[in-house]
């Protein structure tokens, strides 16, 4: 089993300090209580990504506890990142669960608002919102470098997080979005995962904002991208809401004679066009229903093997 000691970074952190292009992907907890399914995923993607984002009841769907799926990830060697939502929980439930992930050893924490609960399986639960996302990065911020829970109280042992937030490149009004990701940087945010990235030219504008700005240097970018396997998987993309999908992108998956084989050649060709772009540290891959694709993309995109500590470790001797 891989623990964190208390005072160690995770291996995401590291990596990023060190300057290495980290590649991350995503394990979605199953709707069920079976443990297989967690750790079947979590072995596929080991050796794979340098840490994988572990979803907390994403499209507001019940599902396994992103706390226990994060430790069942990391019992099988797969750093996980804990994504901790503010639409179920108020402030003091936040913080329990977060002290308690912190002492089954997690070390990265992705602060999110969350889905609306009108999009899942329980459209009359009652959201919660108590604290947004920045709130949330903030006060899990101040607890560790100060000690302090956010009701001002005393923590003896604070727990010790690499915070990250989410950012949309593509989603308007684009004014609102840039003084948004201001806040979650100022608030704390050391690592920033987009939303998924179709339109390359368009995310590249929105990087030279950040790089005039200097917010490259103050957070690492993690570009998000979305593998499809079929056209109307990228045809619902497109209708969601901050999500911006070319329309010659969709033309194309039409067009091809293997819509799948298509949709990994997208995915690779979109890798290639961030790689071109300054201010990037990394990549977000996820395959939404089609997790099994995301080491072939890793290899084809020329990503393995991947760097191990002991490689960080000499380099910063």
């Amino acid at each position: 089993m891989m623990n964190a000691a208390p005072d160690q970074k995770s291996r995401l952190e590291r990596l990023l300090e060190a300057g290495h292009f980290t590649v991350s992907a995503e394990v979605g907890p199953p709707m069920s209580a079976s443990a297989d399914f967690v750790r079947k995923k979590a072995r596929s993607l080991v050796g794979i990504a340098d840490a994988a984002n572990v979803t907390d009841n994403q499209t507001a769907m019940v599902r396994m506890s992103s706390v226990a799926a994060s430790v069942l990830c990391q019992q099988e060697g797969l750093e996980p990142v804990l994504q901790m939502t503010c639409r179920d929980r108020n402030r003091i439930a936040i913080q329990s669960d977060l002290l308690g992930a912190h002492a089954l050893g997690l070390r990265n924490l992705l602060c999110l608002s969350g889905d609306h609960q009108a999009f899942g399986n329980h459209p009359q639960s009652k959201n919660v919102y108590d604290i947004d996302s920045i709130q949330l990065i903030k006060g899990i911020r101040e607890l560790q470098e100060d000690s302090r829970f956010i009701s001002g109280s005393n923590c003896k042992n604070p727990p010790r997080f690499f915070l990250g937030a989410a950012a949309n490149p593509f989603a308007d009004p684009e004014q609102l979005q840039y003084i948004r990701l201001h806040k979650k940087i100022e608030a704390g945010a050391r690592f920033i995962q987009t939303q998924c990235i179709y339109d390359v030219e368009r995310f590249a504008r929105w990087m030279e904002y950040v790089r005039r700005h200097g917010l490259d240097k103050k957070t690492h970018i993690l570009a998000g991208l979305l593998v499809n396997k079929s056209v109307k998987s990228l045809e619902m993309t497109k209708q969601v809401a901050g999500m911006h999908v070319p329309d010659e992108l969709v033309e194309r998956m039409k067009k091809a004679s293997d819509p799948q084989e298509e949709g990994v050649r997208i995915a690779l060709d979109t890798i290639k066009g961030l790689q071109s772009i300054p201010g990037i540290s990394g990549v977000h891959i996820m395959a939404v229903g089609w997790e099994s694709i995301v080491p072939t993309i890793v290899e084809e995109a020329g990503f393995l093997p991947r760097p191990s500590l002991s490689e960080v470790e000499e380099a910063n001797a």
